[in-house]
């Protein structure tokens, strides 16, 4: 705070002695002002958002021993990433569901198609929409309860991870060959969060797989 000191100098006080005007000092307390300054800075401090490193879930299986057979995954979806065109400079990217069979394979099975999408919202997005759907409508739920006030944030979210993870959900494997970008792995990364997708997982493509894909890129 402000004070004014109002002392009597030198004088005046005689009958004939000549009145001098009288001196006033100034000092100003700056603690109010201080303390003001470190209550503001602990309220924006305590208050800011900081900036969180901005990462990205990637699922790598774990190596199975040289005699072990591959596990049988159940409603499965295969997407093959790679460039195509006469300058190898358009994203392609092809799909195919369940287990993958080459030709003349031992089982007698037909050879796996493969079917031409793309990453547009009728291409992957619809892809993954229609063979999660089960798990979507079972989300879209619990998401109803927990607006509702019926269940916790936690058990909501417990809930919703055990829903994605579920033995008959929707599981994705991502193979892309020499030609393939990275930023479409992150693309089709993203597409699957966007679409529930819990379980995924980036693999080696096949050599069988990858005769086939180079087959139907010429035609």
């Amino acid at each position: 705070m402000a004070e004014v000191n109002t002392g009597d100098g030198g004088g005046g006080h005689g009958k004939h002695d000549k009145k001098r005007a009288k001196k006033a000092s100034t000092r100003i307390d700056m603690t109010p002002m201080v303390d003001l300054a470190f209550l503001l800075l602990t309220f924006f401090v305590l208050t800011s958002t900081f900036n969180k490193a901005k990462t990205m879930e990637i699922n790598f299986p774990a190596k199975l021993p040289p005699t072990a057979k591959p596990p049988r995954i159940n409603n499965a979806v295969t997407f093959l990433l790679t460039r195509e065109g006469a300058e190898a400079k358009e994203n392609g990217i092809y799909y195919y569901y369940g287990e993958f069979y080459g030709p003349n394979n031992k089982d007698g099975k037909p050879a796996t198609t493969f079917t031409k999408t793309d990453f547009s919202k009728e291409g992957l997005h619809k892809v993954l929409l229609d063979r999660n759907k089960l798990t979507i409508d079972a989300l879209n739920a619990l998401e109803e309860r927990y607006k509702k006030k019926e269940i916790a944030d936690t058990t909501y979210k417990r809930l919703a991870l055990a829903e994605k993870g579920k033995k008959d959900a929707l599981t994705v494997l991502i193979k892309a060959d020499d030609k393939a970008v990275y930023k479409n792995i992150v693309d089709a990364i993203d597409e699957l969060n966007i679409c529930n997708v819990g379980k995924y997982a980036i693999v080696d493509m096949g050599q069988a797989e990858l005769d086939i894909l180079n087959a139907v890129k010429k035609k």
